[in-house]
């Protein structure tokens, strides 16, 4: 399957801290569920597709929105919009 220096190594390029040793066999498990997915052999299913004719859909129309939508945001702060923090 994978390598436990390949999982430390994409995770390596991730930028993410493997600190839990179960770790390595949760993605050995993971791959393997997808390994099933793969033989399951599905190319021979046919996918049904409803098809809609283009008179059927609804007309695009423009409708201007005349106030300003950032002083609608919540935590509106002079020309910035206050965001929780990225880790």
């Amino acid at each position: 399957m994978v390598s436990r220096e390949e999982i430390e190594h994409v995770a390596k390029l991730m930028r993410i801290e493997i600190d839990d040793p179960t770790i390595y066999e949760r993605v050995d498990k993971m791959i393997g569920y997808f390994d099933i997915l793969d033989s399951a052999g599905v190319e021979s299913e046919e996918i049904s597709v409803r098809e809609i004719p283009i008179t059927h859909l609804r007309e695009d129309k423009y409708i201007p929105f005349d106030e300003k939508l950032i002083e609608k945001l919540n935590h509106y702060k002079g020309t910035y919009v206050r965001a929780p923090k990225m880790v």
